[in-house]
């Protein structure tokens, strides 16, 4: 009979064997995913995940993934989905609320209830070329949680982002190389 210790829904077994078996073997720590993108028309495109790289072996998701992303009405797009940085404030509010969670339920700190909300200050002038003064992306982001739990987790719970790999991104950066070829 196999006991799973679920806290917050997380198996903190599991993930501590997976834990200890990569620092048994730093290689399988190492992971790449990556996303296919197809433009469908204007700022409509629909990016595909079918699988990564991780513990040596490539893992197929259940199913392939799919997120629409078009430019709203007012920007000349149909809104067949959110914007790209809409979806960028989703992927750093869903990685953030999943690594709270993790390391959370690996403290034993339980956790009831959780939202998450992410806003961002952009000024279109960067985007639409208009002025080489003002950023292209966020000038500012804020991620704001509410969360059930006993008071003195808060500050815990806080210090617990750092390990969202989309949280460090966003505030470390990353190299980006760009690559374009023509396709017959």
């Amino acid at each position: 009979m196999t006991v799973t210790t679920l806290v917050n829904g997380v198996d903190t077994e599991k993930v501590h064997g997976v834990a200890e078996n990569i620092r048994q073997d730093a290689e399988l720590g190492k992971a790449h995913f990556h996303v296919s993108n197809h433009w469908i028309s204007g700022g409509h495109s629909r990016a595909s995940i079918k699988d990564f790289y991780a513990a040596r072996q490539t893992v197929n998701h259940k199913q392939v993934h799919r997120i629409e992303m078009d430019e709203p009405e007012m920007l000349a797009g149909k809104d067949e989905g959110a914007n790209p940085v809409e979806a960028l404030l989703s992927a750093l509010s869903g990685c953030l609320t999943g690594a709270m969670v993790y390391h959370a339920a690996l403290r034993g700190i339980e956790i009831d209830e959780l939202e998450c909300g992410v806003e961002g200050d952009l000024d279109l002038r960067g985007f639409l070329g208009i002025s080489s003064e003002v950023r292209n992306g966020f000038s500012d982001i804020r991620v704001r949680f509410k969360v059930k739990t006993n008071e003195q987790n808060l500050d815990r719970l806080k210090a617990l982002c750092r390990f969202s790999p989309v949280y460090d991104v966003t505030i470390n950066g990353t190299n980006v190389d760009i690559q374009i070829d023509r396709k017959e």
